[in-house]
């Protein structure tokens, strides 16, 4: 007996693809933001515009969220491909949508409209922002430029 709750067709979600890569890019820019910026170098905490106590715990309610991101992320993935609904490239161009874009909205939000934290204190800070942010820029548009490509291939085999 088939079971009848798994589709038989073997097309990719693009929605869920691009997605489920955009929440993994989001969880590890965040990662990555968490753990090199925040421990490591030491040079600034979610919010640091209160005392020491308060700086660790908006560290580790960012922490949390991202582990959550990323745990929830690898089941979507995980599940995606059981069903052979993923395409690895929607899903990599997701994943640097994701990722660019928690570093751009990190770099001009946090940093600069809400004033959260700065990216490191004592310094001039232009040369940071700018690395920050074409950084996050980069990301964002080859994400994009992915994204684009996989959707032409997969326009142009549907078209044949």
């Amino acid at each position: 007996m088939v079971d009848s709750s798994l589709p038989r067709a073997r097309t990719a979600d693009v929605r869920s693809s691009t997605l489920v890569g955009v929440l993994i890019g989001i969880a590890i820019m965040a990662a990555v933001d968490e753990i090199v910026f925040h421990q490591l170098l030491a040079w600034h905490h979610f919010y640091d515009r209160s005392t020491p106590s308060v700086a660790l715990l908006s560290d580790g309610l960012l922490h949390a969220a991202e582990v959550i991101a990323l745990v929830g992320g690898f089941f979507w993935f995980a599940d995606l491909r059981r069903r052979r609904a993923l395409s690895s490239r929607l899903a990599w161009g997701g994943f640097l949508l994701g990722a660019g874009g928690f570093q751009l909205f990190d770099g001009l939000v946090d940093h600069k409209v809400l004033r959260l934290h700065q990216i490191r204190y004592g310094v001039h800070l232009v040369p940071y922002d700018v690395v920050w942010n074409v950084a996050g820029a980069v990301l964002l548009l080859a994400g994009v430029a992915v994204l684009r490509w996989a959707r032409s291939r997969r326009s142009g085999v549907g078209a044949r």
